[in-house]
């Protein structure tokens, strides 16, 4: 019985942690704005909100594969993507240049002291996590390998046609 409830309760508090939004941490973009992660939204449609560095080569093959068809992404499905940069201070300043050379269409925030990052239980860039219309997290990877930007338009894919994501 025991290990009947604990199971209930483990399943219960997995469910709950994706069906929240996103936490309230402030943060600034690329331009020395503040930002609020909890008012990140895209107006009811899908959001993937990215966790990368200038330092991580996978982080920077992810966002090239996502470049190459994010524009195709949105014309399909509206989503949009918030890249957010684990850069802390001192190496952060090369991500504006970076955003900048390689013509990112996304919005780009510098998460410097890792509030949002522990917030959002981010060990390891890079760690992506998928939003429904309504800010909950439906779907996370962590680690990229050729392709796997093809699993998250997968993802926005099924929430646009109203399927059900179960959490992983």
């Amino acid at each position: 019985m025991k290990k009947v409830l604990l199971a209930l309760v483990l399943l219960f508090g997995v469910q709950s942690a994706f069906s929240q939004g996103l936490p309230s941490v402030k943060i600034k973009d690329i331009k020395g704005r503040d930002v609020n992660t909890a008012d990140l939204n895209n107006g009811g449609k899908p959001m993937i909100v990215n966790f990368w560095a200038t330092w991580c080569k996978p982080c920077l093959k992810e966002m090239s594969a996502i470049a190459d068809a994010y524009a195709d992404w949105v014309d399909e499905t509206g989503v949009k993507m918030v890249a957010v940069s684990i850069d802390d201070s001192r190496s952060s300043v090369k991500v504006k240049a970076m955003a900048d050379a390689n013509a990112w269409e996304w919005d780009v925030l510098l998460d410097e002291n890792g509030d949002f990052k522990r917030a959002m239980n981010v060990a390891n860039p890079p760690h992506v996590f998928v939003l429904d219309g309504q800010g909950n997290v439906v779907f996370q990877h962590n680690g990229y390998s050729d392709g796997s930007e093809e699993e998250l338009i997968e993802v926005v894919r099924k929430l646009n046609a109203g399927e059900e994501i179960r959490p992983q």
